[in-house]
Order: C-alpha cells, then structure tokens, then sequence
C-alpha cells in the first residue's frame, strides 16, 4: 500500500505538548493579527490589530466607537488569526482560533494593574491611554488551535504545502 504525503506526515507530527509549546512560543513573540467580528445584522467585519500575549490571554487597544467593540458588545464570540512569514519561500505560516472577547475599560481595576506593571506597554506607547474613548478587547482563545507550519518540517511543507502543514492542538 503506498502513503500519501500526509499519511506519512502523521509519524513526523510532534506531541501536543510540543505543539502546544511552538504555538504559545509564536503567539507571544508576534504582535499582529486579524481579528473577526460579526454585526447584529450578519455582516463579518475583520480588522488588523496590534496585540500584546499575557499568559493565555491577548490584549488589544482600541476605541470604543469602533465597529470591532460595538459587535463583540453584541456578540463576544470571535476569530483570530496570525500570519507570519518564517521561510522565505512558501505560504506564510498562520496560527488561528476561536475565541472570547470581553472590553475593558481603561479604567478598570483590570486594566490599572496591567498597566501599572508595564504588561501592556507594548500596546500603550505613543499616548494610547490619553485617548478619549480608547478602551482594551482582553480576548480568551478556545480550548482548540489551529495552525499551518509551526511544528512541521521545512521539508515536508515543500513537498507537501497541503497535506502537511496543518495542525490542531488543544490547549
């Protein structure tokens, strides 16, 4: 019987705990990704957005009046994704997740402390907190993530872009 490419990928896959370790590690060391949301009236919205990995959290700043806050206000449930570039050649690698996004406002008790121990500096330089009507999205992924390329060897991506470089870990 002859494997396929991604037949034979499955005895290359790293363990869960190892998956898991690659995508936390990318997660925190990136700081962009598109995040999506839906209208009261069905239409999707995706937005770039600037984002700061605490533990198992992400934060982002932005305003309250923005499509992205008045939707989760409505419907908290959302998606992420992470594109990155780490070979020069192929399809960029992605991490991607459903997730929970609750506002915070700047105010907050929550926010304060983050704040005050410089946890959100990366997101809050060049005036950001002096902003009227600025608040935080704190976002909590899923208990499942999905990725293309993290984990897989550079090898079987070329040979295989398709069948190889997918992965699901749970978290």
């Amino acid at each position: 019987m002859i494997e396929t490419p991604a037949q034979q990928n499955l005895q290359t896959q790293p363990s869960d705990s190892k998956q898991q370790r690659l995508v936390r590690r990318a997660i925190r060391r990136k700081s962009f990704a598109t995040l999506a949301t839906v209208s009261p009236t069905g239409k999707a919205h995706v937005a770039g957005v600037i984002y700061c990995a605490l533990d198992d959290e992400l934060w982002v700043h932005t305003m309250l009046s923005s499509h992205k806050v008045r939707n989760i206000a409505n419907n908290p449930s959302i998606g992420v994704c992470i594109v990155y570039r780490r070979l020069p050649v192929g399809p960029p690698f992605t991490i991607h997740f459903q997730a929970k996004a609750s506002i915070v406002e700047i105010d907050s008790i929550q926010a304060k402390d983050r704040i005050a121990t410089g946890k959100l500096k990366s997101i809050t330089g060049h005036g950001a907190l002096e902003i009227e009507g600025a608040c935080f999205l704190q976002i909590r992924p899923g208990s499942s993530i999905h990725s293309f390329g993290p984990g897989v060897p550079t090898l079987d991506l070329i040979k295989d872009p398709i069948g190889s470089g997918g992965r699901s870990v749970r978290m």
